[in-house]
């Protein structure tokens, strides 16, 4: 039986949800609800939920607030949040979910299903200490991007990004000075959090931090990285590639 919580100041948000959740996801058998971050604590103290629904924004306390409260969390957190671009960059750049009010059953029923089907919730600690640390930059360029993978988690900075290769499902995430990290999710999901910071999609299967860009090759069907590597630009993609080159970094290889 999956339990959860639902903490939210605003007493409408709330029985939506909990009504949504009776109507569409059958695998949450018991809720609660808390209307403030010291509530939801003092709930916490007798009720082990298995995922905590969590409104970003809030009086006095608010989500994030509630996370720093927190010292081994053995639950899923999916934040619900009216749509603050800083907040969903924070928390998409920590590996963690959230839906966006006034919450679609659909995507209420995508994000429980990926609950379900994650296993490692002991990262859940690790994730959350990043999301707080995120939160608490002025500039989103400043973000750690947080990288699960089987056996752990992996951040880095963007600036340690070299390029990111998709294989199918999953991406290669080239890092400076280091060996790549295999993660399991599909480069469309790291385009469409990385290019608004320069990120350059080349290629169906390429995605390049142009800091990286040695040079643009005469042919203009290539671009040499700063560590030799050679990616390809796709005829298609090539005039957009050209548009986004930083202009320093457009000598030909003669």
């Amino acid at each position: 039986m999956i339990k959860a919580l639902i903490v939210d100041d605003e007493p409408k948000s709330r029985s939506v949800l909990a009504h949504y959740i009776e109507m569409y996801v059958e695998e949450i058998r018991e809720v609660k609800q808390a209307e403030s971050v010291d509530n939801a604590l003092e709930i916490l103290k007798t009720y082990r939920p298995n995922i905590v629904f969590l409104d970003v924004e809030m009086p006095g306390k608010n989500g994030f607030d509630f996370l720093r409260s927190l010292k081994e969390p053995a639950f899923e957190v999916i934040f619900t949040t009216a749509y603050n671009q800083y907040a969903v960059q924070a928390i998409r750049f920590s590996a963690l979910d959230y839906l966006l009010k006034p919450v679609d059953p659909d995507e209420l029923r995508a994000a429980v299903d990926r609950f379900l089907k994650k296993q490692n919730l002991h990262q859940n600690p690790v994730l959350f200490d990043n999301l707080v640390r995120n939160i608490a930059h002025k500039r989103a360029s400043e973000f750690r991007l947080a990288v699960p993978f089987q056996d752990g988690v992996s951040f880095f900075t963007l600036d340690q990004i070299v390029r990111l290769q998709g294989e199918g499902n999953y991406t290669n995430i080239f890092i400076k000075s280091r060996k790549p990290v295999l993660a399991s999710k599909t480069l469309k999901h790291y385009e469409e959090m990385l290019t608004e910071f320069g990120f350059i999609r080349t290629h169906k299967s390429h995605l390049v931090n142009p800091k990286f860009i040695a040079k643009l090759m005469a042919d203009h069907d290539l671009v040499e990285l700063l560590d030799g590597s050679r990616i390809e630009i796709s005829r298609r993609k090539k005039e957009e590639v050209l548009l986004q080159l930083p202009l320093g970094n457009q000598p030909l290889d003669k």
